[in-house]
């Protein structure tokens, strides 16, 4: 019997809550491509009662309806036409579908989106790390390290450490890349900006907080200084002498730029990948041809320069002083509350790479209690409590979830993450499913209110994991351990149980980018309709093949619209 399209398209209109509730849609060859404005409106169950439907799901923020080959466009047209239906194309729906949700949901996926392409290299050099900080740690298989005690381990190991640190000190040119592509800009362009913030011509942010190694650098410079760039007091003293040295800093129209890095730092390029990309399609659209090809590029990286270095850049930097300072008064003043303030956002701190400028404050805490045997850092203890919640809670999505991919990501990423390095179990599985990342939140901080009860501290800097406990004061190993012990258990045991009942949704792909076309095939496997075959059919008949092969069944087809059997039924060859 002939689908009544007109008929079709009028329900379904209103059973999405009407015309005014579809912000957008467009179609591809089976399936309605839908932006809802408000999903509480739309009678999901009605939809799918209906014959001529085969099927609804949510994926990529878009409500999808398979209609089927040759009807979903007569469908759609009707849609617009008799409904007033805003038309759009798929890709702009795909916009559309990234503007809806309220503005935290929609910060989360911009994230994913630009972090899940450069998982691999993150997670590579992250448990590439945890194989150098094994070698590398004294006591953990006696006195000393294990490149010490094997000579011939200390070229792979430099060799290891040189590759894993790769990824996160160029960090700026992966995510400069990738944000690009994100805001619809010049991926190259994007790159080039990200590898202009971590020039060797500028100091290291990772030197920063270091005056030996700042001072060795601009000597190495042929410049030489009596002052760290980080003494506010002393560059403010020379500046008005006029006798900082020209080449450590720019005067751009009369403004201050020190040359500082941004190395493994986040939230800059992110920033400028989105100015950039918003200059560079203004221009497209007022310039052509090779005007358009030879200006462009141009404007576009003169103008994005000047604002990266003296705007974004510094304007961050200085955020991250005072998440700094204000996080020690906190920890200092406020004792156990400080500590579990401070271990509760130290995950979203790390998610802006404002964690980088922790340094600067640790250095001079170590430098104190191996000087006076007094004090020592609290930050690390802290980052390790909330590195290896995260880890622990990306490990219980590893063991619940169902999806190929994202089991993947959670282990490599959640045993990358207690060995010191939660970037891709942050960005790969926990803020894409967000519960995972909540909970590592909430252990890291009763973890890190531990760390202030007991008086924990670090006597070096390290891996801030498990293996942590080599960087830390002797007399505090063990309780450091049972902190570690507590956080990890109070996350794994939450998320595993949270995943059980109400995450578990989320863990079928549900919250993240689910591969449609296995959607579509489940959802029209709840409505395939069992087919009688005719008598005749019941009889042998042989089929000669086009080709030789090995005959299979049609569902391990790869294509799901054949497999699905939305084609009809049949079996496939594999030559």
């Amino acid at each position: 019997m002939a689908m009544d399209h007109a008929r079709v398209a009028r329900d379904v209109v209103t059973y999405l809550g009407g015309a005014d509730n579809i912000d957008a849609a467009a179609h591809c060859a089976t399936r309605l491509r839908l932006v809802i404005n408000d999903m509480d409106k739309v009678d999901q169950a009605a939809l799918d009662k209906d014959p001529d439907l085969k099927g609804t799901f949510l994926a990529g923020g878009m409500f999808q309806i398979i209609v089927g080959p040759g009807d979903v466009d007569q469908v759609f047209d009707h849609m617009v036409k008799d409904h007033s239906v805003r038309e759009v194309s798929k890709d702009e729906a795909k916009e559309e579908a990234a503007k809806s949700g309220n503005l935290f949901s929609r910060f989360i996926k911009m994230i994913a989106d630009i972090f899940v392409p450069i998982l691999p290299a993150l997670i590579a050099g992250g448990l590439m790390m945890a194989i150098n900080n094994v070698l590398q740690a004294k006591g953990l298989f006696g006195e000393q390290s294990l490149v010490d005690q094997m000579k011939w381990l200390k070229d792979y190991a430099d060799l290891i450490n040189l590759i894993s640190a790769a990824p996160f000190a160029f960090l700026p040119v992966l995510v400069g890349f990738s944000a690009a592509k994100r805001f619809g800009g010049n991926v190259y362009l994007g790159a080039a900006m990200g590898a202009a913030m971590v020039s060797s011509s500028l100091l290291s942010a990772y030197s920063m907080a270091n005056d030996a190694a700042a001072n060795n650098f601009w000597l190495y410079q042929g410049i030489g200084t009596d002052c760290a760039l980080t003494d506010a007091s002393c560059i403010a003293d020379l500046s008005a002498k006029g006798s900082i040295p020209a080449a450590s800093a720019w005067y751009l129209f009369g403004i201050h730029v020190d040359k500082i890095g941004y190395q493994a730092m986040v939230i800059p390029i992110i920033c400028v990948a989105f100015i950039m990309s918003v200059i560079e399609k203004w221009l497209h659209k007022r310039l052509s041809g090779t005007t358009d090809f030879l200006l462009t590029p141009l404007i576009t990286m003169l103008v994005t320069g000047f604002l990266t270095f003296v705007a974004v850049g510094p304007l961050t930097r200085q955020l991250s002083v005072w998440i700094t300072d204000g996080l020690n008064w906190t920890f200092n003043t406020l004792g156990v509350i400080g500590g579990l303030i401070f271990g509760l956002f130290y995950s979203p701190i790390v998610v802006t790479g404002l964690h980088q400028s922790f340094p600067a404050v640790e250095l001079p805490l170590i430098t104190e209690l191996q000087n006076s045997g007094t004090g020592g850092d609290f930050i690390f203890p802290i980052a390790s409590m909330a590195n290896v919640a995260q880890g622990a809670a990306a490990l219980a999505v590893f063991l619940r979830t169902r999806d190929a991919k994202m089991k993947g990501l959670a282990g490599a990423g959640g045993m990358s993450a207690i060995f010191g390095i939660t970037e891709p179990a942050i960005f790969g599985v926990n803020l894409r499913l967000r519960w995972p990342f909540f909970v590592g939140m909430g252990a890291a901080a009763i973890g890190s209110a531990g760390v202030a009860l007991f008086g924990v501290r670090g006597a070096s800097l390290g891996a801030a994991g498990f293996v942590g406990f080599v960087s830390i004061r002797t007399d505090d190993i063990v309780k450091y351990l049972l902190l570690e012990a507590l956080s990890f258990a109070l996350a794994f045991g939450a998320a595993f149980a949270y995943g059980t009942t109400r995450g578990k949704a989320s863990l079928a792909g549900d919250d993240v980018d689910a591969d449609e076309a296995a959607l579509e095939a489940e959802a029209m496997a709840e409505h395939a309709e069992t087919v009688e075959l005719p008598a005749e059919a019941t009889e042998d008949f042989t089929v000669t093949a086009p080709i030789q092969g090995r005959a299979i069944p049609l569902s391990e087809v790869e294509d799901q619209t054949f497999a699905s059997g939305m084609l009809g039924p049949g079996m496939a060859i594999a030559p």
